[in-house]
């Protein structure tokens, strides 16, 4: 009898330490999955961005690609079902014909040769040359990837710079560097608008024409400088003959998305994958742009330390494009004058007893990041605040993280700074931009934000008004051609409208 007593009692005993182990684990596993959410609904984090992400990646590899939700506010904008089934498709491609597979062996022995227009298998490329500064890079290794998808191609990257010491590979179980022995490593820098290997260069030169006989690679020149020629790519004829090619060199520093969208036998692909049209950017820049983990901690750190204790954060990009560069005080009022319009700092109290009954209050933390090369913008912002009482009674906290003084491509700390600074200011709840900043526009991509563009200012004086708030978030194509075989689909087409900054440029829109 009291081995039975004892039997039952250590049964009950195990039986209370399991549901306490139960419950323990259940609530930890509940605090891990709703951590950073901006809701209290209780829902877990969707660490894949609606299965944007693949879960075939280690996640201490790139800690950077899970974590990010946990630091951003869940995105009103879900990629499409046909978009993550394109994803999940190119990722198998890559796979098949990525490097160190027999396909990209076979392809690149053949360089140099020209082919029938039977002997192309499955395995076509794109390579794209590293020019120009962060933001430029971003945007064009976007719009790449997007016609990658399009066409069915490869895309791999040159690594001659920095780009491994900035970003995550993005694709599962194969690379999309561009191996340092590719047979046209030593040619890419010659690779510009007067070379014979150019499509712009060829038709002008009447070197190419849609015979059986196909080139093995051609040169595509998409930089700020391009002339007519060059411009043909967006032509729908011209793309008939450039997909038979198995090598396309890709030299851009252009977001060229919109343009994609005037091609007419892209557009019904292309409204399948993105219905909400001014998405796009925001879709393939969570896909593609993770930080490396020493990014990561750059970026975590400043989060953590300055921006997450906050009630609202605001981030403001300041870059200046006028020679010599520098601090001006019309900038400066401009930021003054397009914050405090349009609410999004407030103005200074001029009332002592307002000051004394702001005591009184429930402080509402505003939280404020300042990208710049220089530091007076932030420094007399930060001086502003803390010397006087804000109307509002909000205390406001200015934050610079970096103060580089002049731009430094290519310099991997240097860059490494400007990634950390682009992905702060996405993770702002409001964010003001620099005219035609490529910066601003991967930072707002990122974030899915609609800026405030500060126009650009004119004989030294701020303009009036001091900025515009975006219709879209896309990124502005800043040279789009606006003239030849597209002149006129920009005419008549919806989805496109002139960039509020750059009267050259066009971006994507939803037309409704």
């Amino acid at each position: 009898m009291k081995l039975m007593i004892t039997i039952v009692t250590c049964l009950l005993l195990w039986s209370l330490m399991l549901l306490s182990f139960f419950i323990i684990f259940n609530h930890q596993l509940h605090n891990a999955t709703t951590n950073g959410s901006s809701t209290d609904s209780g829902k877990p984090r969707d660490k894949l961005l609606g299965r944007l992400l693949t879960e075939e990646f280690d996640e201490d590899s790139c800690l950077s690609r899970y974590q990010s939700s946990l630091y951003r506010k869940p995105s009103p904008y879900k990629p499409s079902r046909y978009l993550v089934s394109k994803l999940r498709s190119y990722e198998m491609l890559h796979k098949r014909c990525g490097p160190g597979t027999k396909a990209y062996k076979k392809a690149t022995e053949s360089l140099g040769e020209n082919y029938s227009s039977k002997s192309v298998g499955e395995c076509r490329y794109i390579v794209w040359i590293a020019v120009y500064g962060l933001g430029n890079r971003v945007l064009t290794l976007a719009s790449l990837f997007l016609y990658a998808l399009l066409t069915d191609r490869i895309m791999l990257v040159d690594q001659r710079k920095d780009i491994n010491d900035l970003l995550c590979e993005p694709f599962p179980g194969t690379s999309w560097l561009l191996p340092l022995d590719f047979p046209l490593t030593d040619q890419l820098d010659s690779f510009d608008r007067e070379s014979p290997r150019c499509y712009g260069t060829m038709l002008k030169n009447h070197a190419i024409n849609s015979t059986t006989i196909i080139h093995s690679y051609l040169c595509l020149y998409i930089i700020h400088d391009y002339d007519d020629h060059d411009k043909m790519f967006f032509c729908e004829k011209d793309q008939l003959l450039i997909r038979q090619v198995p090598w396309l060199v890709f030299n851009s520093n252009l977001y060229f998305i919109p343009s994609l969208w005037l091609i007419p036998s892209f557009q019904f692909e292309l409204s399948k994958l993105f219905p909400q049209k001014e998405t796009v950017f925001h879709h393939l820049a969570r896909y593609l742009f993770h930080p490396t983990n020493h990014v990561w901690g750059m970026i975590t750190r400043s989060y953590n330390a300055y921006l997450s204790r906050a009630d609202e954060r605001l981030g403001i990009q300041v870059r200046v494009f006028s020679k010599p560069a520098g601090y001006f005080q019309h900038v400066m009022d401009q930021i003054l004058a397009c914050t405090q319009r349009e609410k999004l700092l407030p103005e200074m109290s001029v009332s002592k007893s307002q000051v004394t009954n702001n005591t009184s209050r429930s402080l509402k933390l505003k939280a404020v990041l300042v990208t710049s090369l220089y530091p007076e913008y932030s420094e007399n912002l930060r001086q502003m605040y803390w010397e006087g009482s804000s109307s509002t009674g909000e205390t406001v906290q200015v934050y610079q993280p970096s103060q580089e003084m002049y731009q430094q491509t290519d310099n991997k700390l240097h860059d490494q700074k400007a990634l950390a600074e682009i992905y702060l200011l996405s993770l702002t709840d409001h964010i003001v931009t620099s005219d035609s900043s490529t910066f601003g526009y991967v930072a707002q991509g990122l974030g899915g934000l609609k800026p405030w563009i500060l126009y650009k200012p004119k004989n030294n004086t701020a303009p009036e008004p001091p900025c515009v708030r975006a219709v879209s978030m896309e990124p502005c194509f800043l040279r789009a051609p606006l003239y030849g075989c597209q002149a006129k689909e920009v005419k008549i087409t919806p989805f496109v409208m002139y960039c509020e900054d750059r009267i050259t440029g066009l971006k994507l829109v939803d037309s409704n």
